[in-house]
């Protein structure tokens, strides 16, 4: 077991681990011993569910199984969009701004523009289609707890995710687009007020839905005005949430801000006290210096994606000189879409190797710390109860088989650096999410999952015969200028 708790030690590794939950709590956590086993029947009686025995109940300490898998809370992923899962594979090899128009905004103008005729094909949302199919990338790979950034069309189906993630029984943030600037036309909030009573909405709708929370997500600094992000920092404030924002990510777009606006988008975000503690920001890639001690001094956070920052040409953020300065970040694998799969592990391994690389370091981003930067730390970033096994914590656990060849040989002392270095990330044999079983040895026991998956692949064939006829779109930040230029 790897339990990833401050209070045990983040490096502290076990050799017989076990964890005893409660519905959907963890009551015990540490070092399995046989007398240990006859303690916990003596407490809480011999009606027990044992991972790993196909016995039912009436157990003795002899009957506790010790599995051959690595123990570890449920993955926390801190920046994602449920909605790509149908897009894999389209509008590869180009620009983030080429790849949002020729696969985000087609695809999600697409389930608006077929809405009803999809509606009548499924059978449900269209939307709802792919939100399932993410929940099911996400606990395939052992993620539990996530914040959504749902911008764009799918600002407006909200509802379809929340009802994904009940299904899924898994923890979710939905940070709610807004974009009144330098985008798509049809989804611009003007009014300012549209963003806002969006929120408000939903936070009626479903702020008291369990293991559910809405916050604003502007979607980014080129696409929001400054009084639209002056008042959605002050719902934030408000209503004690955090903000969450894309920032700095593609090259192109960050250079054409900073020469239009004569300041980079992060001056312009602290010019309008957009920055805090609060505050989290995704992928922030291009920095100059200032940028860096601006948001070292105002203590807002960083959600670092490897994946997609190098399958987009984005570029990587500088993580040696934000952890020399104290800025915090956590590693994410933002869509499928754009990063191909919710392998977090791989998303862990990813940062580091270019890192390392890049400054002939190997020493930087050890294998302790990745973990803690999928797990425990982003948890914190999110203010979720989960990222750790130890007791009051909700029960998130995840079960690696060290039966596979990649993973043999795993001991004590190499675990770890087996898990970031050798894992492929097929390995996730078991996920608990909030004390039930999200799947299990395997398989999913995700109500109607043959479905899900029959689903969104006729969706994503819909979608190729769709483009074939649809429009160009050319609606984002600098792509955008740049053709109403040439135009």
């Amino acid at each position: 077991m790897v339990p990833m708790s401050r209070p045990m030690g983040l490096s502290k590794r076990i050799h017989d681990g076990y964890v005893l939950t409660e519905n959907d709590k963890i009551i015990e956590a540490g070092e399995y011993t046989e007398a240990k086993g006859e303690q916990i029947i003596k407490d809480f009686g011999n009606d027990l569910s044992v991972i790993g025995s196909q016995k039912k109940g009436d157990f003795t300490a002899n009957d506790i199984v010790c599995n051959e898998t690595c123990l570890l809370p449920g993955f926390v992923k801190a920046h994602g969009h449920d909605h790509e899962s149908p897009i894999i594979g389209i509008a590869k090899d180009c620009s983030l701004t080429a790849w949002l128009d020729g696969a985000v905004n087609l695809f999600t103008g697409f389930l608006d523009e077929k809405r009803e005729e999809l509606t009548n094909k499924f059978g449900k949302s269209p939307n709802l289609v792919a939100y399932l199919k993410a929940r099911v990338d996400d606990i395939y790979y052992g993620i539990t707890s996530s914040m959504v950034h749902h911008c764009n069309f799918n600002k407006y189906r909200v509802e379809d995710i929340v009802e994904a993630n009940r299904q899924a029984h898994t923890k979710m943030i939905v940070a709610v687009g807004s974009q009144d600037r330098h985008y798509d036309d049809r989804i611009l909030d003007i009014p300012h007020g549209l963003a806002i009573d969006r929120l408000n909405d939903y936070q009626k709708k479903f702020g008291e839905v369990e293991r559910t929370s809405i916050i604003p997500g502007p979607d980014q600094f080129f696409s929001n005005g400054p009084e639209l992000l002056k008042a959605l920092k002050k719902w934030s404030m408000d209503n004690g949430t955090l903000i969450h924002i894309h920032s700095s990510e593609e090259p192109e777009t960050t250079a054409w801000f900073k020469k239009t606006y004569e300041m980079t988008p992060i001056e312009y975000a602290d010019s309008i006290g957009f920055l805090d503690t609060n505050t989290i920001l995704a992928h922030q890639v291009n920095n100059t210096d200032n940028d860096l001690d601006i948001i070292q001094k105002t203590g807002a956070k960083v959600v670092h994606n490897p994946l997609a920052n190098t399958i987009l040409g984005s570029g990587m953020p500088p993580l040696k000189k934000m952890t020399e300065i104290g800025i915090p970040y956590v590693i994410s694998t933002d869509g499928s879409g754009s990063a191909d799969n919710q392998n977090i592990l791989s998303a862990a391994k990813a940062a580091a190797q270019y890192q390392k690389a890049l400054h002939r370091d190997a020493t930087f981003l050890t294998s302790d710390v990745l973990l803690q930067k999928i797990t425990v730390e982003p948890a914190e970033f999110l203010r979720l109860n989960t990222g750790s096994l130890e007791k009051g914590k909700d029960a998130d656990i995840v079960l690696i088989d060290l039966t596979r060849p990649n993973l043999i040989p795993s001991r004590l002392d190499n675990i770890v650096e087996n898990l970031i270095w050798a894992s492929d990330g097929s390995e996730v044999k078991t996920v608990i999410a909030n004390g039930r079983f999200v799947k299990s040895d395997y398989k999913f026991t995700l109500p109607d999952f043959e479905t899900i998956v029959r689903e969104v692949q006729l969706l994503s064939e819909m979608l190729t015969d769709y483009m074939i006829t649809a429009a160009k779109i050319t609606g984002t930040g600098a792509h955008k200028y740049e053709a109403n230029t040439v135009a």
